[in-house]
């Protein structure tokens, strides 16, 4: 069932098996162009390529015990690239985690586990018709401010003519 085209999503764990798993799942329903991290660090650096939905572990630090946490990438991200969704898939079922996750902009927050997959398929669909929604309402409103400068000026040009005519009959 793939519904997008042209956008990409990724996948920051520092789990392999976990990011493949994930990858293979969502390849089969959606038509994102789908790139994995192990690392928050490197998923920044290729923010320039501009992914749709940004999928982040909270313990990133397996590889590199200096690496950042999910939490402080989501922080950094948000600041730069505030219109990229983000969600928190980590097996920290912790309420805090998941509090300062949305806190700082994240979409969701999704626990590891059994329904995990089928959660984050679920909300990927969300996150695709807010961003329909979103863009039908942008086309709107370019709509009514083009329809509200023609009507501006069509009242303008209506008195300009009503007096240019009352000034010819003087």
């Amino acid at each position: 069932m793939a519904t997008e085209t042209n956008r990409s999503i990724f996948l920051v764990d520092d789990e392999p098996i976990q990011n493949e798993m994930l990858k293979d799942y969502l390849s089969e329903r959606f038509l994102y162009d789908i790139k994995t991290f192990d690392n928050g660090e490197d998923a920044l650096k290729n923010m320039g390529q501009n992914p749709y939905i940004v999928v982040l572990d909270y313990h990133l630090s397996a590889h590199n015990p200096k690496a950042k946490n999910g939490v402080e990438i989501l922080k950094t991200l948000k600041e730069s690239y505030p219109e990229t969704q983000v969600i928190m898939l980590s097996g920290q079922d912790q309420l805090e985690v998941a509090i300062d996750s949305m806190k700082y902009g994240a979409y969701d927050y999704v626990v590891k586990g059994e329904t995990a997959f089928s959660r984050m398929e679920n909300i990927i669909n969300n996150v695709s018709e807010l961003h329909k929604v979103k863009t039908i309402n942008n086309s709107y409103r370019r709509v009514i401010t083009i329809l509200s400068i023609v009507i501006a000026l069509v009242v303008l040009l209506a008195i300009y003519l009503q007096f240019a005519g009352a000034y010819k009959s003087l």
